[in-house]
C-alpha cells in the first residue's frame, strides 16, 4: 500500500511593514520549527521581510502547490494567546493591521530560546491588605493617596503567583524592579528582559507595552496609576494598557488590580465599580496641604497670575517652589470685566474663545453664542493668559531671587534653581519642591477635552508627589476662579471620590465614555470614510471639513464600522479610538 506524502504546513504571516495591512501564507519547509508567534523571514514582492506567524494551516489557505518557501526563523515571538489578543486589539481601536501590537509583544533584539525558570515560588511579606482582599474578590480599584508606597501593594499580587505589572515609566518600572529583587523575588524589566520574562520570572514589570509582555502563568495582573496619560499610545492606534490589561486578565481568568490615587470614570467602569479606599485620617495624611488662592476676589480686577499668596511662598528663600502653567496647547480662558465671572460655554462648560468673528465658540461641543456674560449680560471680556516668558520675569521680580523658565520634553533635570516655572513639564524634570503652584488650574478645568477634569486632577497628584505629604511639609497652591469646583474640592478636602459622581453625569448626559464608544477621524480621506459611516447603522458622525467624530454603542461595533469602511487610495487617514486629547 502506497502512503500518501504529507501535505505541507501551511504558515500565514503577518510582514512587519509598514501600511502594508495584508496577511500572505507560505509553505513551512521540512525541518523548519514554527509556531504562532514565532518570526520569521519570507520573499514578498522581490525582498526578503520579517514578519510574525499569525496561523498555522488556516481553513482558507491557499493552494500548497502555488506558495512560495518561508526563508528563515529569526526569532522567538509572542505567545499564541497575544496574537489573539491582538485580534481583538485590532478590531478594540480600529487597526487595519496586526502589526503595532504584535512589535509590543515581541522581544526588542532575536530570542532563539528561553532561559531556565528562575520563579522563587517565595510568599513575599508584608502585603497590603486592602489589595489582597481584592485580589481575592476577583480585582478592582484600589485607591492610595499620592505618597503611598505602592510596593506592598505589588507584593500582594505576587504571593498569588507570577504577576505582569504596568507602570507609566520605564523609570519607575526600573525602581519597582530594584525593590522587588531586594524582596527576594526575581523580576524581568520588559522589553529588555523578555527572554527572562518569556522563560518564567515571579514578577513581569515595565511600562505601557508591559501589558503586553510574555508571562507564562500568569496569576494576577496589575496597573499601577491608571489615570496616567502615558498608559495610552499616541500614535495610531491609540491602545490604552489599562483596557488590554483588563481583557488579558479577562481572557486569562485572572484578577485585574487598578491603583490609583484618583480613579478614572473608565477605570472603575472597568472593574465593575469595584473600589476600596484607606480610612479617611489616612488618606489625608498622605496628600499635602492644599492652599486655593480664590482668584474672584481680587481687589482690584487684575488680569496677573502672581498672587498674594504666591509672592508669600516666592519671597521664602529656604523654600524651594514650582509654578506650572500650561500654556501650550490650552484653550484661552476669558473673563468678565464687571463681574469677573469666566466665560464658560451654557452646554457643557468648557471655556469658550473668541473667535475671528467675534463671537464666542466652544471646543468642546462645537457650541456658539455672542460675546455676552451668561451671567450678567456685559460684552467686555479680559483675557487671562500670560504666557511663560512674561510670567518668568514678573516671578523674578516677585521672588527677588531667580527663576528658571523649563519647558519642552528634555529628560534631563534643570540646573538647580530656588523657583522654576514652566508647563506640565517641570513636574517630571525637577526632583523635589517644597511649594507647587498652579497658577491658573482654570485652564485644564474648562479644557475643551471630555477628560479634563480628569487629567486636571492627575496633575494635581504629579504635583502632590512631588512636594510629598503634609506631614514633610509639602504644599499645593492652586489659584482659581472656580474655588467650588469638584477638582479643587476633592484636592482640598483629600477625598478625590468627589469628583466620579459629577464627572459620570455629565458623561451620560453627552454620551462619552465609558457609556458610549467615542473615535476621531481626520487627515486625507477622512471625509470620503465619514461620508461612508454615516450610512452604517449604530454609528453617529459628526463635525467636517477633515476633522471628525465618531460615536457608537460601544468599541467593538465602533472598531468594526470604522475598520469596515474602505480608505481611499493614497490617503493619510489618522483614526484615534478614544482620542486622549479630545
Amino acid at each position: 500500500m502506497v502512503t500518501a506524502p504529507a501535505m505541507p504546513t501551511v504558515a500565514r504571516v503577518s510582514p512587519d511593514v509598514t501600511g502594508l495591512d495584508k496577511e500572505f501564507d507560505y509553505v513551512v519547509p521540512a525541518g523548519l520549527d514554527v509556531a504562532v508567534g514565532t518570526k520569521v523571514r519570507v520573499p514578498l514582492h522581490g525582498r526578503r521581510v520579517g514578519g510574525w506567524v499569525v496561523a498555522l494551516d488556516p481553513p482558507d489557505a491557499v493552494a500548497g502547490e502555488r506558495l512560495r518557501e518561508l526563508v528563515a526563523v529569526t526569532s522567538l515571538g509572542p505567545a499564541p494567546e497575544l496574537v489573539d489578543l491582538a485580534r481583538w486589539a485590532a478590531e478594540r481601536w480600529a487597526a487595519t493591521r496586526l502589526r503595532p501590537f504584535l512589535v509590543a509583544a515581541s522581544p526588542p533584539t532575536r530570542v532563539t530560546a528561553l532561559p531556565p525558570t528562575l520563579r522563587t515560588g517565595r510568599v513575599p511579606a508584608p502585603v497590603h491588605e486592602d489589595a489582597a482582599a481584592l485580589l481575592a474578590a476577583g480585582g478592582g480599584m484600589l485607591r492610595l493617596p499620592p505618597s503611598a508606597d505602592v510596593g506592598p501593594v505589588l507584593l500582594a499580587a505576587a504571593a498569588r503567583g507570577p504577576v505582569l505589572v504596568v507602570v507609566p515609566a520605564v523609570e519607575r518600572a526600573r525602581l519597582e524592579a530594584a525593590r522587588l529583587r531586594r524582596a527576594g523575588l526575581s523580576v524581568a524589566v520588559v522589553p529588555g528582559d523578555w527572554a527572562l520574562a518569556a522563560g518564567g520570572v515571579d514578577v513581569v514589570i515595565g511600562a505601557r507595552a508591559a501589558a503586553w509582555a510574555p508571562c507564562p502563568d500568569v496569576a494576577a495582573i496589575v496597573v499601577v496609576d491608571e489615570h496616567d496619560e502615558a498608559l495610552q499610545e499616541e500614535r495610531s492606534p491609540t491602545w490604552h494598557a489599562r483596557d488590554v490589561a483588563a481583557e488579558r486578565a479577562r481572557r486569562a481568568g485572572v484578577p485585574l488590580l487598578l491603583v490609583s490615587p484618583c480613579p478614572t470614570v473608565c477605570g472603575l467602569h472597568v472593574v465593575g465599580d469595584r473600589l476600596r479606599r484607606p480610612a479617611i485620617d489616612d488618606e489625608r495624611a498622605g496628600w499635602p496641604l492644599v492652599e486655593v488662592v480664590d482668584r474672584s476676589r481680587d481687589e482690584p480686577w487684575k488680569t496677573s497670575l502672581v498672587t498674594s499668596a504666591l509672592i508669600t511662598h516666592l519671597r521664602d528663600h529656604a523654600r524651594t517652589v514650582v509654578c506650572v502653567h500650561n500654556t501650550p496647547g490650552r484653550a484661552r480662558i476669558l473673563a468678565c470685566r464687571s463681574c469677573r465671572t469666566l466665560a464658560r460655554c451654557a452646554v457643557c462648560e468648557a471655556a469658550v474663545a473668541l473667535t475671528d468673528d467675534e463671537t464666542l465658540s466652544c471646543r468642546r461641543c462645537g457650541a456658539g453664542r455672542p460675546v455676552v456674560c451668561l451671567h450678567c449680560g456685559a460684552g467686555a471680556f479680559a483675557n487671562l493668559r500670560p504666557g511663560v516668558t512674561r510670567l518668568r520675569e514678573e516671578l523674578e521680580a516677585a521672588a527677588g531671587r531667580p527663576v528658571l523658565a523649563v519647558t519642552g520634553p528634555d529628560p534631563a533635570p534643570p540646573r538647580p534653581a530656588g523657583v522654576y516655572v514652566g508647563t506640565e513639564a517641570v513636574l517630571h524634570r525637577v526632583p523635589r519642591a517644597d511649594v507647587v503652584a498652579f497658577l491658573d488650574l482654570d485652564a485644564e478645568l474648562l479644557a475643551p477635552r471630555y477628560r479634563a477634569a480628569e487629567q486636571a486632577m492627575a496633575l494635581l497628584v504629579r504635583g502632590a508627589r512631588l512636594v510629598g505629604p503634609r506631614t514633610a511639609g509639602g504644599r499645593l497652591l492652586v489659584q482659581t476662579f472656580l474655588p467650588h469646583h469638584e477638582v479643587v474640592r476633592a484636592a482640598l478636602l483629600a477625598d478625590p471620590g468627589r469628583l466620579v459622581a459629577p464627572e459620570r453625569e455629565r458623561r451620560r448626559a453627552l454620551g462619552l465614555p465609558p457609556y458610549a464608544a467615542l473615535a476621531a477621524i481626520s487627515g486625507s480621506g477622512s471625509d470620503e470614510v465619514a461620508a461612508a459611516l454615516r450610512h452604517v447603522a449604530g454609528v453617529q458622525v459628526g463635525g467636517g471639513q477633515g476633522s471628525y467624530t465618531v460615536r457608537a454603542a460601544d468599541w467593538l461595533t465602533l472598531g468594526r464600522a470604522i475598520r469596515a469602511v474602505p480608505r481611499p487610495r493614497g490617503s493619510r487617514l489618522r483614526v484615534e479610538v478614544d482620542p486622549p486629547r479630545r
